[in-house]
């Protein structure tokens, strides 16, 4: 579905993706990790057209759409939850979700969505009519997961969706990530947290200083001695016995 092909995007000086590639196939979850300034958000935020690349080309159902606008990369089925949530904070829940569907004149459409979100997300329901500012930073998660739905994506690229939050509010999000995906929606995951992002990735890729280093199938990866000593804390690989 996704293909990305020796993609690069220099900062000034600063050679921040340095050729990458990578594949997010038609219906999988695929999630990127890496350290701090390895690239992960820029990767994301270059497929989504709001950082201009510097070489490669990034494919959408083989169509090249390197260079194009974000209103049109959205608009074919692509939408980004962007990390720090970003919610509009003097709007409500409602006017936020509402915006999320900016792109759409299918008004019927737009209510069933919207209602699909309050199903994934019976908190936000509740303070449908509170400004999100007023929002605890999990409920924010749920309002930027909720409000990218509403373009109706077939592809979710989320960037630290559990940044911050309380263990049970992460697991929480990471089980609502497999629920959309189950519903049919194709997910490229960014995490810092490499196991719970592992544990449900179909397939995985280490980013390192703007390289693609490794790359694999999710609960190989978890096994892998190198991404357990850089990663996971050196935890027992999948299927070790304790000794």
């Amino acid at each position: 579905m996704l293909k990305v092909d020796e993609l690069s995007v220099h900062y000034g000086g600063i050679h921040a993706l340095q050729g990458i590639s990578l594949e997010v196939p038609d219906g999988a979850i695929v999630s990127l990790i890496g350290a701090n300034g390895a690239g992960k958000s820029t990767t994301l935020r270059t497929i989504v057209g709001l950082v201009k690349a510097s070489g490669g080309a990034v494919s959408w159902n083989g169509d090249r759409i390197t260079g194009l606008a974000t209103k049109d990369v959205v608009a074919r089925g692509v939408c980004l939850v962007p990390e720090g949530r970003h919610v509009f904070p003097n709007l409500t829940v409602d006017e936020n979700l509402i915006l999320g569907a900016y792109s759409r004149k299918d008004r019927p459409g737009i209510a069933a969505d919207r209602d699909k979100v309050f199903a994934l997300f019976p908190r936000l329901q509740e303070r449908m009519r509170q400004k999100a500012g007023t929002l605890s930073g999990g409920e924010q998660q749920m309002l930027a997961v909720g409000r990218a739905l509403m373009t109706r994506p077939r592809l979710l690229m989320m960037d630290e969706p559990s940044l911050g939050l309380a263990p049970l509010v992460v697991k929480m999000i990471f089980d609502i990530v497999k629920t959309i995906n189950a519903e049919g929606v194709t997910v490229l995951l960014v995490e810092q947290n490499a196991k719970a992002a592992l544990e449900i990735a179909d397939f995985g890729y280490v980013l390192e200083t703007g390289r693609i280093t490794l790359s694999g199938p999710g609960k190989q990866l978890l096994a892998d001695e190198g991404v357990r000593k850089a990663y996971l804390g050196d935890v027992k690989p999948v299927g070790a016995v304790a000794r």
